[in-house]
């Protein structure tokens, strides 16, 4: 079984260029971008590319690149079907006789194909009738192995991110509960490191369910009415699921602080915050450290003035600098490629975790795909584009396979999934009760508030 694809391994050299062929040599290719590949070309040269023969295979950056973007073309089931029909028809394997000096060169080469792809893209053969084309393939019994792990994978990825919530679904509060109900995060856990680590946990665990075909189909059906945001569907649910675990961390944060009824108490949660968040700078895991600055930095808890005033703010300040939007995250993209650099010399699991912040990642490639026409004015695909957009993801693929090198502590990833947070709305009234209107308009609000949450006037 082959690795999954690597940054690294990504860019190995391939056999020498493909057979020529007749659409190859009767329309116009541009210069390639890889060894024998077009910057541009029709869909059938593109796949012609992608089938190996007795004397070629594709490079390993190629077939990545082409697998990731053909879906925008052409549905991952017609394109196997096309595959296995060039090969049947160039091999002539529908031969009564066959060459088995070419057929044993050229068996091992279509194995690999298959199982690179099921390997990268195991939600593509998640259909019956995918499956059944590989198994008309020859080579049963090395191909019976293939099938085994693509089972065993698509069953690993069918429990989906949900599952790791478990039974318990999260609350939501509409006000602040009595102390003997509520638990705070400093009861389960009070080590700022050892939270940082936790948050790693979570992280990584649900990254490892987003397929990079997602960061694709996000912009397959764009809806009009959102220009600037993709289209989340079924085919994209482990990628929204992921948008939706950043909201809940910004909100967790925010409740925690709004939580406490003693100013002194909320001043120690938003340092243990801080204190959280750099750690998860040192680990790699921007994603939680932007999610723990967003909810320190809602407004229902910047409003908290007199809370604000017993903390330590130098900490909190850097961080704020490190994550600034200015310059297009500037800061924040210099940081990131330094723990990209990290990970690639890595002398331990530790410092090869790289978990960039997905919101801006997902924007990046929104960019790209907007920025650049899907196919040229001659009708060629702009497979240019795609080697850009393969590269993005390809290097958050190779992150997201990073095993957390730290010991899971149960208890602690249960209440960060589990444990009730408050609404916008609860939040605010949270707020206002921890430290009183100081305007007309906080007076209003929460005076409607009161109204629609307590049923107070």
């Amino acid at each position: 079984m082959p690795k999954t694809l690597s940054a690294s391994n990504m860019v190995t050299p391939g056999s020498p260029g493909p057979p020529p062929t007749e659409s190859m040599d009767s329309k116009q290719v541009e210069k390639p971008l890889l060894d024998g590949a077009p910057s541009s070309a029709s869909l059938d040269t593109l796949i012609q590319h992608l089938v190996p023969t007795a004397n070629y295979y594709p490079e390993k950056a190629y077939i990545f690149t082409f697998l990731l973007s053909s879906r925008l073309f052409i549905e991952p089931q017609e394109l196997l079907a096309r595959v296995c029909h060039l090969c049947i028809e160039q091999q002539q394997l529908d031969k009564p006789v066959l060459d088995k000096v070419q057929v044993r060169k050229f068996g091992p080469k279509l194995l690999q194909l298959l199982a690179e792809w099921t390997e990268t893209f195991p939600r593509d053969f998640q259909e019956e009738s995918t499956i059944r084309h590989v198994k008309d393939m020859a080579y049963r019994r090395r191909m019976h192995q293939l099938l085994q792990a693509l089972h065993q994978k698509l069953e690993a990825l069918g429990q989906g991110p949900d599952s790791l919530l478990g039974a318990d679904k999260p609350l939501s509060y509409k006000t602040k509960p009595s102390a003997s109900i509520h638990r705070e995060l400093l009861g389960v856990c009070c080590d700022p490191y050892m939270l940082a680590q936790q948050l790693t946990h979570v992280e990584l665990a649900r990254l490892r369910y987003i397929g990079p075909e997602e960061f694709v189909q996000a912009f397959v059906n764009k809806d009009p009415l959102a220009s600037t945001k993709p289209c989340f569907n079924d085919k994209t649910k482990n990628l929204e699921a992921y948008v939706k675990w950043f909201n809940r961390l910004c909100y967790l944060v925010a409740t925690e602080i709004c939580m406490p009824s003693k100013k002194k108490r909320r001043a120690q949660v938003i340092e243990f915050f801080v204190d959280v968040a750099r750690e998860c700078f040192n680990i790699g895991n921007f994603n939680s450290l932007m999610a723990i600055v967003s909810g320190m930095n809602m407004s229902p808890v910047s409003r908290l003035k007199k809370t604000w005033a017993k903390v330590k703010t130098a900490k909190f300040f850097i961080l704020e600098h490190q994550m600034d939007p200015t310059g297009n995250f500037c800061n924040y993209r210099t940081a990131l490629r330094g723990a990209a650099h990290r990970s690639l010399t890595a002398h331990s699991s530790r410092e090869k975790i790289v978990i960039p912040f997905f919101s801006l990642l997902i924007k990046d490639i929104y960019f790209l795909n907007e920025g650049c026409a899907n196919r040229l004015p001659n009708g060629h695909i702009n497979f240019e584009k795609f080697l850009e957009l393969a590269k993005q993801v390809g290097e958050f693929i190779t992150w997201k396979q990073v095993e957390c090198p730290f010991e899971q502590d149960p208890s602690i990833t249960h209440y960060l999934y589990t444990a009730p947070i408050f609404s916008e709305d609860g939040l605010y009234l949270a707020s206002y009760e921890s430290e009183n209107p100081e305007n007309h308009t906080e007076k209003e609000r929460w005076k409607s508030l009161r109204s629609s949450i307590l049923g107070k006037t």
